[in-house]
């Protein structure tokens, strides 16, 4: 489990993190049940690097299956494709709250900016995880995206 903490811009480290993940082929699910915080996101993502973009689709698109950054508000009904890799291996959560049944996920990442109301649940969640027993690194990105 992974909190990056101290964000200035909540969306645009998210998609710089993505942007790794996906130069390193590694498949990623992002929680993001709130639609004006995925559509902030797919709009970072298109433009994060100048010179290319992030492959995403949402869950429901008809490339889902074989595209490695998935965008979704829904975790109980993901495709799966071997080619990708396992939907349930990287999960990051945009949400508020502690997304339903993310234990079936191998890692977890959190994003935290220094919003207000965005830190203090993300304190809540925290709790709940570490309460819970799942170890979990911090990285501090203050200064960063």
């Amino acid at each position: 489990m992974f909190f990056y903490h101290g964000a200035a811009d909540r969306i645009l480290a998210a998609a710089g993190l993505i942007a790794k993940a996906c130069a390193q082929k590694k498949a990623l699910t992002v929680y993001a049940p709130d639609p004006a915080v995925a559509g902030a996101l797919d709009r970072a993502l298109w433009v994060h690097n100048p010179t290319g973009f992030v492959p995403h689709v949402s869950a429901d698109s008809p490339l889902a299956a074989e595209t490695h950054v998935l965008i979704t508000g829904n975790l109980e009904h993901l495709p799966q494709d071997e080619a990708v890799g396992s939907r349930y291996e990287r999960l990051m959560n945009l949400s508020g709250e502690v997304p339903p049944s993310f234990s079936r996920f191998s890692s977890l990442i959190e994003v935290v900016s220094e919003a207000a109301e965005i830190r203090q649940p993300a304190r809540e969640r925290f709790k709940f995880y570490k309460d819970r027993g799942y170890e979990i690194q911090t990285l501090d990105l203050t200064g960063k995206a």
